[in-house]
């Protein structure tokens, strides 16, 4: 049976997993270089040239003079916004991808926030796009609004379909509000989130349309097709084909779950040319677990140790009912991952030396993360009661083996030594330097929020905090 690096706890099948003896420990591995950030400033470049090639075609097919009176530039307006709001939506698809060379050139926590200021952009401009159009026409023809879109509804090609792609993008910005998001399970949440593929289907006729621009037959509708096209492909590759290929060539299953605590286990996997994964500290994978009251769900988890060539594990803490459901996996239960996705890793640091600020079960991606960072690092474990430290035997190994200076902070907020601890003076005390490293945070929201708080007090540039970020 394979043995886990893991010295004192108890496998679900029974067998001593850590009991007795050290299990044997791997060493540690080379530091994980830099990577540079060529990839992301081209990716602004290709979003910032097709923003501007989306609104061309009007601005080329307006004649100078045109646009006197109120009517005409509220139309205008309307057009322009349309236009902006069918290219944003692509983007939004784009990234809702999970292809490959976007996730390696930008990374899942950049793309999750661009999805989200993009998005909110785009709702705006839909919202815009629709609202001008209707006081345009409705000034145009000498008709109220609610009598303009009752006429567009009843005699526009594909306009029904528009108004409801509206509706649903409403909804999905609804949804992404933080403090709806908070509330929603994440089940809900994401079966909302993923309407913008509906939006995307049900807008595509009315463009062609009724669109000004795009409903003549020429180089620019072909140009707009093109990139359908390409953004569909795109969704096919990231969703469907390379997961395929990724789970075939793998073919992972459980091995073993195994408690941490009361609340926590740390699942381990098995399968095919390990070896072959690339994979780095800190990233996560979507898991699917095929068994019965799991195989429908898949839920992001950071793996909690660095690649091997012998198994991967997750370590979950239990917060709802699919999380109760691995507890009692059993073994040898096929897992369907798509992963790996990410850039809260050491090889996008900016700095040589880095500071890790966990809190709980964020532990987890740290822990992969410090086999890979340079000699030097600290990390800082906040956790309310001893029993919720997860993972501190490995911990210990690696403070010892990479030099890493680790503190455990225990106790509620309000005791005196997390009080001294986490603000900007206590934080220099124990890392002078601070705000020439690299920080890497990850925990429940409110503690990453007064950190993040502390953080830049204490002269940390933005640049240099990074966030685990699970979305898209």
């Amino acid at each position: 049976m394979t043995t886990y690096p893991r010295p004192y706890s108890q496998s679900r099948s029974g067998s001593p997993y850590r009991g007795g003896g050290r299990s044997p420990v791997p060493p540690p591995l080379p530091v994980v270089p830099r990577r540079g950030a060529a990839g992301r400033r081209l990716l602004t470049v290709l979003f910032l040239g097709g923003l501007v090639a989306s609104v061309l075609p009007w601005w080329l097919d307006t004649p100078a003079g045109s646009l006197t009176g109120g009517t005409a530039m509220t139309t205008a307006a309307g057009q322009i916004t349309g236009l902006l709001a069918g290219y944003l939506l692509l983007v939004q698809v784009l990234m809702m991808s999970r292809l490959p060379v976007l996730e390696r050139w930008a990374g899942g926590e950049r793309i999750a926030r661009w999805h989200r200021d993009v998005g909110a952009t785009l709702l705006v401009a839909v919202l815009a796009h629709t609202a001008l159009i209707l006081v345009g026409y409705a000034n145009l023809e000498g008709r109220s609004l609610l009598g303009q879109a009752n006429v567009m509804l009843r005699d526009y090609q594909d306009m029904a379909s528009a108004f409801a792609a509206a509706g649903l993008l409403v909804l999905v910005g609804l949804a992404s509000v933080r403090a709806v998001r908070r509330v929603l399970p994440y089940e809900l949440w994401h079966a909302t989130h993923m309407a913008a593929y509906a939006v995307l289907l049900l807008g595509y006729a009315h463009q062609f349309s009724n669109g000004s621009q795009l409903f003549r037959p020429g180089p620019v509708r072909t140009g707009w097709i093109a990139l359908y096209v390409l953004v569909i492909t795109a969704l096919l590759w990231g969703r469907v084909l390379a997961p395929t290929m990724f789970n075939l060539r793998h073919r992972l299953r459980v091995a073993d779950v195994v408690a941490e605590n009361r609340d926590t286990v740390s699942i381990y996997l098995t399968g095919r040319r390990l070896d072959r994964l690339e994979m780095l500290g800190g990233q996560f994978f979507r898991w699917r677990f095929l068994t019965r009251g799991c195989w429908w769900q898949s839920h992001p988890f950071s793996v909690s140790a660095a690649a091997n060539d012998r198994w991967l594990r997750l370590t979950v803490k239990v917060v709802g009912q699919h999380t109760r459901d691995l507890r009692d996996l059993d073994l040898d239960t096929r897992v369907w991952a798509v992963g790996p996705s990410g850039t809260f890793t050491a090889a996008h640091r900016t700095r040589e030396r880095a500071l890790l600020i966990a809190g709980g079960s964020g532990i987890t991606p740290l822990r992969a993360m410090l086999e890979e960072l340079p000699p030097g690092a600290a990390l800082i474990y906040r956790a309310r009661t001893p029993d919720e430290v997860l993972l501190h035997e490995e911990l210990d190994w690696l403070a010892r083996a990479r030099g890493v200076q680790v503190w455990y902070v225990i106790g509620s907020r309000h005791d005196p030594g997390p009080r001294q601890v986490m603000t900007p003076d206590g934080l220099r005390r124990l890392v002078p330097d601070v705000a020439r490293r690299d920080v890497y945070l990850c925990g429940p929201p409110g503690l990453i929020e007064q950190c993040r708080g502390m953080l830049r007090r204490a002269g940390v540039p933005r640049r240099q905090i990074h966030l685990a970020t699970f979305e898209l």
